[in-house]
């Protein structure tokens, strides 16, 4: 079995060295680390819609860079920092996943950076 790291000399924000990769595949699954409005490592957007966009905007371009694409989601979990937020954030979700919505998880929790949301995923394409 092979595996292979995506984005793991990337840097965080304020330029610090994170621990972990954004993605790693190994055998046809592809984890995407937990994803947040980040653009040039600073958090973005103040609303949950702004920042939804954003965030699914960030997982997306992890997936295509190793070859995935939405169709291959098949789990995300996904953190909000306010349940008043979920509706809003629902209708920017299902305007990507549209008629494939992969298996979801959804918990409030508070975020280690100052954001309204955060998703992570796993993908699977046949090798």
């Amino acid at each position: 079995m092979s595996i292979k790291r995506y984005g793991a000399e990337k840097s965080g924000a304020g330029g610090q060295n994170l621990p972990f990769a954004r993605a790693v595949e190994a055998d046809g699954w592809l984890y995407v680390s937990g994803q947040v409005p980040m653009k040039d490592g600073e958090i973005v957007g103040n609303g949950i819609v702004e920042q939804t966009h954003l965030t699914i905007k960030n997982v997306i371009a992890i997936l295509e860079e190793a070859g995935y694409g939405l169709e291959h989601v098949v789990r995300c979990g996904v953190w909000l920092d306010d349940p008043r937020d979920f509706w809003s954030f629902n209708g920017v979700y299902k305007s990507y996943f549209g008629e494939h919505p992969p298996a979801r998880a959804c918990v409030q929790s508070t975020m280690m950076v100052d954001c309204k949301v955060e998703i992570d995923c796993i993908a699977y394409k046949k090798p």
